[in-house]
């Protein structure tokens, strides 16, 4: 189960997306998303600054509640073990993946162990908090398959772009799409794509079979 259906919520824009990112409603590999696009593009930490002082306004004058079963809360707080060191080890100086994403991973883009899924296309994917979380590498020119979802899909693009209906998507800008969305991603030619990419639902193609077929052998 993720901590919110990220459909139902109508996260359907990048503001929208910062605004349950700063509420912490966002299941964790969406908010390591969020965090790896900010450490990209820094710019765009003034959206979530401003959203987090409206937050603690609000909170500040939400009126006070007692906390129940204060003692308890707090003796397993005591007890809880502490958080684990952050490692020190030397990161590649040009590396790819923010240390967001490299945290969450445990380890750099060199060390991706990838599985070829279709010609041209390669994928890295485990499930976390109800989510399908994977790595996207995708050879120059090639088009993914024309597809729509059943569920929230989030991309990160970590290295090159891909062109689709509703634009270009480079590295650091985030592609958000549901059920009402229809693409048909297509790398550009220049390098290989390499995105992050979070979905709480699967794909359903569509188009042509005889496109669909042609975009499946690559």
């Amino acid at each position: 189960m993720t901590k919110i259906d990220m459909v139902h919520e109508q996260i359907d824009t990048i503001d929208a997306l910062m605004a349950h990112y700063v509420a912490g409603s966002l299941p964790e590999p969406a908010r390591v998303l969020v965090r790896s696009h900010l450490q990209m593009k820094p710019d765009n930490r003034s959206l979530v600054s401003s959203l987090e002082l409206l937050a603690g306004e609000a909170l500040e004058s939400t009126p006070e509640a007692a906390i129940a079963d204060r003692d308890q809360r707090l003796a397993a707080i005591f007890a809880s073990a502490p958080p684990a060191s952050e490692s020190h080890s030397k990161r590649p100086e040009r590396a790819l993946f923010p240390s967001a994403l490299r945290d969450l991973l445990g380890f750099e883009a060199e060390d991706v162990p990838w599985r070829r899924r279709l010609p041209g296309f390669k994928e890295y994917s485990f499930g976390m908090e109800g989510c399908e979380v994977s790595l996207m590498w995708i050879r120059p020119g090639r088009a993914l398959p024309a597809h729509t979802h059943k569920g929230m899909e989030l991309i990160l693009i970590l290295d090159g772009a891909f062109n689709d209906e509703r634009g270009r998507f480079g590295p650091g800008d985030i592609s958000i799409a549901d059920e009402t969305v229809e693409h048909r991603p297509v790398a550009e030619k220049d390098r290989p794509c390499i995105a992050f990419a979070v979905s709480d639902g699967p794909i359903k193609l569509v188009g042509s079979l005889h496109q669909m077929i042609g975009d499946l052998i690559g």
